[in-house]
């Protein structure tokens, strides 16, 4: 998916509300009741992701490969389980919200991945991973990023940005990209297992277990954050999501979600 791709999946989830309110006013065609007929999340789906996502039937998401997966699996699910134990219904329970600099109790999108669904796009083991990683320049180094769903072209359009503001250099240097490997503490896949994340700016980040020693998954914490607005929005502008939104912050962390984006206009 292009950069301008992107940024269309963002105008188009917000038309879709506005669509969805005209029609409770006026008869639906029969080609309208099938596309209320998706879940919302499922729709931004099939628009974000069009190279693996191709429909939504009974309950199930139609993949390019001719498998099915299903998009809810219908459990009750405590915050834990959204983020250990996902379905693609699951990625689209938490707000994640562009208005407020200062995340609510618990809202952590973008931290729940269900994992079948990113194995089929980016890989299923760091060998299939790999086969799909490009370097791109990074402001002196090279970093490694996944071509699919234009990810690396993304970073690249967000590099291209950021060269404009000299401002921001001192938090640009890279503390990791692809690696193969699970979250802390759990059981699931970090989001740089699929080469669609960057951590940068390590020595001014703050991550919400330094800040909070000894909290759990859903104890209240202190927020902290040392990274400037600007560069964040350079970010989202080209399809990234940001960690400094999430409750359990993570400042340093940006990726590679346009999904996310398009449920949170």
């Amino acid at each position: 998916m292009t950069n301008k791709a992107i940024k269309k999946t963002v105008a188009w989830a917000g038309m879709a509300c506005a669509i969805v309110i005209w029609s409770a006013a006026v008869p639906l065609t029969g080609l309208e009741r099938t596309a209320q007929s998706i879940p919302s999340g499922a729709q931004i789906l099939i628009k974000v992701y069009p190279d693996f996502v191709k429909g939504y039937q009974n309950g199930y998401l139609l993949l390019a490969d001719g498998s099915k997966l299903q998009y809810d699996d219908g459990r009750q699910k405590t915050f834990e389980q959204k983020l250990d134990d996902g379905d693609p219904e699951d990625m689209f329970a938490f707000k994640y919200d562009r208005r407020s600099w200062t995340p609510e109790y618990l809202q952590d999108a973008g931290r729940s991945r269900c994992e079948p669904l990113f194995k089929k796009m980016y890989g299923a083991s760091a060998a299939e991973v790999r086969k799909k990683l490009i370097s791109i320049p990074w402001f002196g180094e090279k970093v490694q990023f996944t071509k699919v769903n234009g990810a690396a072209d993304s970073l690249k359009a967000v590099a291209a940005e950021i060269a404009k503001h000299p401002e921001l250099r001192s938090y640009l240097k890279s503390s990791g990209t692809f690696l193969w490997r699970k979250v802390r503490g759990a059981n699931r896949q970090s989001a740089h297992s699929y080469g669609i994340t960057i951590d940068i700016g390590v020595a001014k980040s703050d991550y919400w277990l330094w800040k909070n020693p000894g909290k759990s998954e859903t104890d209240r914490i202190v927020y902290a954050n040392r990274f400037p607005k600007e560069l964040v929005l350079i970010f989202e502008k080209h399809g990234f999501i940001w960690g400094g939104r999430w409750y359990h912050y993570d400042t340093m962390h940006f990726e590679f979600r346009p999904e996310i984006l398009a449920a949170n206009p």
